[in-house]
């Protein structure tokens, strides 16, 4: 099957929970930012959301995360998370991100997360079946 990496968007905005003693958002509200974007985008681009995940038994966790970071958002500023499916592994994804603050499109930070699709029941690894891999090949 051919991956299409299409690249899918999500806007969000600093909230002033966010922000840590620099006075910038802390360096872990980035991994917040991609996991929100992802639930957004799996039921709304994807057309298959975390719920119907569940409802299979099936779930994913987070197995690497990897942030390079560019440059600060701020109190308040809107951005956009873009991400998209790089590459399936037999039980698992790479979705590569990158987060942009909207007002100037400069990029605050990108990398990547390898996620593994486990079995709610045991929390053991799944192979991903091929129904959901044509769904987020596109």
């Amino acid at each position: 099957m051919t991956l299409g990496r299409t690249k899918f968007e999500t806007e969000l905005q600093v909230r002033p929970d966010d922000i840590d003693m620099n006075r910038h958002v802390h360096a872990s509200r980035y991994f917040d930012y991609v996991l929100a974007a992802r639930f957004d985008q799996m039921a709304r681009c994807y057309k298959m959301s975390m719920e119907e995940f569940m409802s299979a038994g099936l779930g994913w966790y987070v197995r690497t995360a990897h942030m390079d970071f560019k440059r600060p958002l701020g109190l308040g500023e809107h951005f956009i998370v873009r991400t998209w499916v790089e590459e399936f592994l037999k039980d698992g994804v790479r979705v590569n991100f990158e987060i942009d603050r909207k007002k100037n499109s400069k990029r605050c930070c990108d990398g990547y997360f390898l996620y593994t699709m486990v079995k709610l029941q045991t929390g053991r690894a799944e192979i991903i079946p091929d129904a959901i891999v044509a769904k987020y090949a596109i």
